[in-house]
């Protein structure tokens, strides 16, 4: 599956012994990326070992939303309080880019150093290297490995970190697919599925999380204006009809949700234990019509998050972008 269950933007580390080299991926690289640049090995090392213990606490405050789900609280505001409260988690390195001819220590001898660090790894070879190279790659010591000489290579770094930063962390992945039924599971690994959500999320969020009561997901874009995407089966449409009926909503209405034309966010407001009048919005196929539908719907709660510490904002309160000398 593509579609990670849980992702947000992390730190990208760089550590190349040319400082010309840096200063041009400083200029290249995305802006939307918040960069590390180093040119000493051991600063590199240092940096990221000190990560561990703020990973370590990150996966048990993710644990704790889901054992207090097992409890009975609602997922929903607890996720929203997750991104409220943590923000520094945007400065956990996500992928570290190191290139594998420096003097005194080698690339591989680096990423050997950090032992545990749990993010993505990509060396940088020369031609004469490429072996070595292949050779960690075949071991699991690195996750991608590319060629200086290779042409266009900022473009190719770009789309091999782009890749990995959207890869699903082994533990975050095993952490959320306890919400999720075998049949949600198998709906979200299902070819169309995959590949129109993980569309939506790129297209849409920068940070998102995959939960399965209610089924869905729940997004944020860089500026912090979070969204619910809302999954439905087509076998599930008569059951959210009837709640629909329960709760006052107009027979016309509740026509159009039993029809899949319509979706109601009634999931939503019960977990957010909101007063508001219940939302109908136009519903439209996910993956192959005819499968699974999906509405969108604007999450607006005093327990949100602060827009003042948005992705975007947290970004442009970093130091300007230099390599660390």
């Amino acid at each position: 599956m593509t579609l990670p269950l849980f992702h947000r933007p992390g730190t990208v580390v760089f550590l190349d012994d040319d400082p010309d080299y840096l200063e041009m991926l400083a200029l290249v690289l995305p802006r939307s990326w918040h960069l590390k640049l180093f040119l000493r090995p051991s600063d590199c090392i240092a940096h990221l070992m000190q990560e561990p213990p703020f990973w370590e606490a990150d996966a048990w405050n993710q644990q704790q939303l889901i054992a207090n789900w097992g409890e009975g609280k609602p997922l929903i505001p607890q996720v929203l309080a997750y991104w409220s409260r943590y923000t520094e988690r945007y400065a956990l390195s996500r992928v570290v880019v190191v290139d594998f001819s420096m003097p005194g220590m080698d690339g591989l001898q680096v990423l050997a150093e950090l032992g545990d660090w749990p993010g993505a790894r990509i060396l940088l070879t020369g031609q004469a290297d490429e072996q070595v190279a292949v050779r960690a790659f075949n071991r699991g010591l690195i996750d991608q490995f590319i060629p200086k000489q290779t042409q266009d290579i900022s473009r190719r770094l770009r789309e091999a970190v782009e890749h990995l930063l959207f890869t699903s962390h082994a533990r975050h992945a095993q952490i959320w697919r306890t919400t999720l039924t075998q049949e949600q599971n198998a709906l979200l690994r299902s070819p169309g599925v995959d590949a129109w959500l993980t569309s939506f999320t790129q297209k849409h969020w920068v940070e998102h999380v995959v939960i399965g009561q209610p089924f869905g997901l729940l997004g944020m874009d860089a500026h912090g204006k979070v969204a619910w995407l809302q999954l439905e089966t087509r076998q599930g449409l008569d059951a959210l009809a009837e709640v629909a009926e329960v709760a006052g909503v107009p027979a016309a209405d509740v026509q159009e949700i039993r029809s899949g034309t319509k979706l109601a966010d009634i999931e939503l407001r019960q977990a957010l234990s909101s007063t508001q009048p219940i939302s109908l919005v136009n519903a439209f196929a996910v993956g192959e019509p005819g499968g699974l539908l999906g509405a969108v719907f604007p999450v607006e709660t005093p327990a949100g998050p602060d827009p003042d510490n948005s992705y975007a904002q947290w970004l442009s309160r970093q130091p300007k972008r230099h390599v660390q000398d």
